[in-house]
């Protein structure tokens, strides 16, 4: 059972001091709809979680302000929004029903929500991302391992398996033995984009860190891979 007590930081609110027996260590966890919590382990004091967090109040101050900036960046949709996938226009309407009702076409994707229902309202929008995100999943499977299978034939990168997952974190990964994870949001890249990250993932097959010589090695894949990777941080995924 984990144990719980709350306190005040000035300039930063209230926090969680939480014990845990699993904690090896004190552990700042900032959500952003939950709040702040400080783990610390079963034998530390509450004190002491305290003190240190006072000691990160300028860290936790900073990861506050990015939280509300990306608050601030996410899409909200409604039935005026101009969004397409890579093989389908949304479409977005309300209608007489009591449940979100989806008809999922060859290239158009309609979405119907509750006519009684505020369609900026976190539940409608939390609804059409994960049908959207259902479509970025139904073209990733469907793009995704056959391109994968190209290029590693013509640049003789064989890997072991591939696993299409929904990814927010990274584009996608080589794991040590090999497979590779690519994200679903590959989809809302441009082709060469998406070339790119499948051979940046197939290049650890071969180099396992980022040194000097992977970047040399990604190079004779890509002609530029710097200049390709400055370009993919001017995308970001869906939030």
């Amino acid at each position: 059972m984990i144990q719980s007590k709350n306190a005040y930081i000035e300039e930063v609110g209230n926090v969680i001091i939480r014990k845990s027996r699993k904690a090896r260590y004190i552990n700042i966890t900032i959500k952003s709809a939950t709040g702040i919590f400080i783990t610390v382990p079963y034998n530390v004091s509450y004190d002491e979680g305290l003190a240190l967090a006072r000691k990160k109040k300028d860290w936790i101050k900073l990861h506050l302000e990015k939280i509300k900036t990306n608050a601030n960046n996410v899409s909200l949709f409604d039935e005026d929004s101009n969004f397409s996938t890579r093989d389908h226009k949304i479409e977005i309407q309300k209608y007489s029903g009591e449940k979100i009702d989806v008809e999922f076409g060859e290239n158009l994707l309609k979405i119907k929500y509750p006519q009684e229902k505020d369609i900026h309202s976190a539940y409608i929008q939390k609804s059409i991302r994960l049908v959207i995100e259902y479509a970025y999943r139904k073209e990733a499977e469907a793009f995704l391992p056959q391109r994968i299978k190209e290029l590693s034939l013509k640049f003789n990168l064989p890997f072991n398996r591939l696993f299409i997952k929904n990814i927010k974190s990274r584009w996608g990964s080589c794991s040590f033995r090999n497979n590779i994870n690519l994200s679903i949001h590959l989809m809302r890249l441009p082709d060469n984009l998406i070339d790119y990250v499948i051979l940046h993932e197939l290049s650890h097959t071969v180099v396992k860190n980022h040194s000097k010589n992977f970047w040399l090695f990604l190079d004779k894949l890509t002609g530029n891979a710097k200049l390709l990777d400055k370009e993919l941080k001017n995308y970001r995924i869906l939030s």
